[in-house]
């Protein structure tokens, strides 16, 4: 089998994203025969169908769906390195994985100065728990993450981004919370698994023999806040969360002993993938980190 040229991805893609021959003729302002044979071709070449027919549109098939999320990548990539050779500046999309509470204290001033700096590039936000970012960026759905240890760093290069103090915030009408031990039969309110400040939570509670009542689980912060402000359970929270979120909520802010008390904030990204647009993010934090 001969290797894909970009021209034939190309084609392929805007079939799948236009929903039929004609319409990718079309857009790519080319006669609909070219664009057919092409797609037959390409077909031939990989010894699979790509797309099956539903309500008279070109639906992508699995092989067909597995295809797509390389030709967006190698046509990404294409894009950026011809950009860069001509112009030496990053462009493109910069796609990004980021817990919430990152997205809400930390990145705003440093992706406002990435694109005062590099216009061009356009960044895509992704949020969710630090496993299932990290799982992401190995499966090349997002270019890179930052993610909270503890989380599975196999097979990623990272850089350290944000040092976060963590609080033990209860109900306002509990009293203060001074050992695991009075949490014993409580409820515990986080992210979903794979949360890395739940997992901290967690390692806690079962350090010190505790057994919450349940987990209750929420997709915000304002959500597990107001939660336990309401006086459901306790949750973990980075401490410049609280600070953003403000005195909206009336909730007990506690210490946590130890190492317990402290998290750290990384960017990975596939060692294999480096692009312009992702070095150009590892100086802008670079830049933050020397001027805090």
């Amino acid at each position: 089998m001969r290797n894909l040229d970009l021209d034939a991805l190309q084609i392929f893609k805007a079939v799948a994203d236009q929903g039929g021959v004609a319409r990718a003729a079309a857009h790519l302002n080319r006669v609909q025969s070219n664009v057919s044979t092409r797609l037959k071709q390409l077909e031939a070449e990989l010894q699979t169908p790509l797309f099956r027919r539903q309500n008279r549109r070109l639906v992508l098939s699995d092989q067909g769906r597995v295809l797509l999320s390389y030709a967006d990548r190698l046509l990404r990539l294409s894009d950026e390195a011809q950009a860069a050779v001509r112009e030496g500046a990053p462009r493109g999309v910069l796609r990004i994985g980021t817990m919430e509470s990152t997205a809400a204290a930390r990145l705003p001033p440093i992706l406002a100065a990435y694109h005062a700096a590099w216009p061009q590039v356009r960044i895509e936000l992704v949020t969710g728990t630090s496993a299932a970012l990290a799982e992401q960026v190995r499966g090349y759905a997002i270019e890179a993450a930052f993610v909270a240890r503890p989380f599975p760093a196999q097979g990623l290069a990272a850089m350290d981004a944000f040092r976060e103090e963590l609080a033990l915030i209860s109900p306002a009408a509990w009293g203060p919370v001074g050992r695991a031990q009075e949490l014993s039969g409580r409820s515990v309110i986080a992210f979903a698994a794979g949360c890395s400040y739940r997992r901290i939570l967690e390692s806690w509670l079962n350090q010190e023999g505790v057994t919450p009542a349940n987990v209750m689980e929420f997709a915000s912060y304002h959500a597990i806040v107001a939660c336990v402000a309401a006086g459901s359970g306790v949750a973990i929270v980075p401490r410049s969360v609280l600070e953003v979120l403000g005195p909206a909520h009336s909730v007990r802010i506690g210490a946590l002993p130890g190492s317990h008390a402290r998290a750290l904030t990384q960017l990975v990204w596939r060692a294999d993938d480096d692009t312009p647009a992702l070095q150009a993010l590892r100086q802008a934090l670079q830049q933050a980190a020397q001027k805090r």
